[in-house]
């Protein structure tokens, strides 16, 4: 499955970025919704919570929405997915939107 995500940058707590060894991460949870909504967007993603932020039912952060465009009527097995336009792994010429 291929989603595409618009994300609102601004948003992001920069404190939840973290250095791993090759670059600063940010952890993400993406929800495929069953219904879009009025504008088509299928899913939504937000900064990742930790167990006692969701225990304390905090708010989650909202970063944008995006939609599946690739493999709505097809389950999609761990593996399955063709990744193969990201660049040598090794190579700082991957194609990222930003």
């Amino acid at each position: 499955m291929l989603i595409s995500l618009n994300l609102d940058v601004m948003k992001i707590t920069r404190e939840r970025l973290y250095k791993g060894e090759k670059g600063t991460y940010l952890k993400l949870t993406v929800a495929v919704n069953d219904q879009p909504d009025q504008y088509g967007n299928d899913c939504s993603v937000w900064e990742e919570q930790t167990k006692e932020e969701r225990e304390a039912k905090k708010g989650r952060n909202f970063l944008g929405n995006g939609k599946v465009v690739h493999g709505k009527s097809k389950t999609i097995e761990a593996g399955e997915l063709p990744i193969d336009n990201l660049g040598d792994e090794n190579s700082d010429d991957v194609d990222l939107p930003f």
